[in-house]
């Protein structure tokens, strides 16, 4: 399956830690709980897909630009914005935390890059020693709905980056 322009997003659930002010203690680990697509019913959405928490690109150039644009996004309607990898739920979270997302920018797992591999958006780099990873786009749901869908068409970040999608809204 390949997801496009139209298109009522299929169900999905993701692993996420929501932030508390708890989390601000380093040693703190969050309580995991689901997030289900059934949630954004009625709902603005802007999800982007990286493929790894603290990787160079997703770390320095595709997740800060949301945040520093966060307030851009909300005055267009956008009522979450979430980030989504396979990475576990405890990495999402600490790097989250690390970004100071806080509860601006919701971090999910999307463990084994199930529902990104059902859309037809997972990668393999397993050659890098990643596995199967969700591969780097970016999408605008609204009320299910893809409005815009943007996957990568090589290294880096244009198509699925905070500007692209803020053009699109």
């Amino acid at each position: 399956m390949s997801i496009n322009v139209g298109d009522i997003i299929p169900l999905g659930e993701f692993n996420c830690i929501h932030w508390t002010p708890e989390l601000e203690n380093n040693l703190a680990c969050g309580v995991p709980s689901k997030v289900s697509t059934d949630d954004w019913k009625g709902k603005k959405v802007v999800l982007f897909a990286v493929p790894g928490a603290f990787t160079p690109t997703c770390h320095t150039n595709h997740l800060p630009p949301f945040l520093q644009k966060y307030d851009e996004f909300k005055a267009k309607g956008v009522d979450i914005i979430a980030v989504v990898a396979a990475n576990d739920v405890f990495v999402m979270s600490g790097w989250g935390r690390y970004e100071g997302l806080q509860d601006k920018i919701l971090t999910l797992s999307d463990t084994d890059a199930k529902w990104s591999s059902a859309l037809g958006l997972s990668v393999d780099l397993s050659a890098v020693g990643f596995g199967t990873r969700t591969a780097r786009y970016a999408m605008v749901i609204d009320d299910l709905v893809v409005k815009y869908f943007g996957r990568e068409p090589a290294r880096g970040v244009t198509v699925s980056g905070a500007d692209a999608v803020l053009a699109a809204l």
